[in-house]
């Protein structure tokens, strides 16, 4: 390997490990989240525990799955 390709490798390494963590680039048309997933999609988010707490996990599907789908359009992977 030339000392070129070990500066292009090591240049690639440190650009991939800028990009981890909670709020990650997304390539392509996928977004970057703009705020942490604790404070994005309030609203569902409220909905979905109420009816955890007053139903059980098992009968909020449809209150969790909107949740997830909400923050999938905010940029997260869930």
């Amino acid at each position: 390997m030339s000392s070129r390709e070990v500066r292009m490798q090591t240049h690639t390494l440190s650009s991939s490990e800028q990009n981890q963590g909670s709020s990650r680039a997304k390539s392509g048309s996928e977004l970057k989240p703009k705020k942490k997933i604790c404070c994005a999609c309030p609203e569902t988010k409220k909905v979905r525990d109420e009816c955890i707490v007053e139903h059980g996990e098992a009968a909020c599907t449809k209150w969790i799955n909107a949740h997830h789908q909400c923050l999938r359009a905010e940029g997260f992977s869930v």
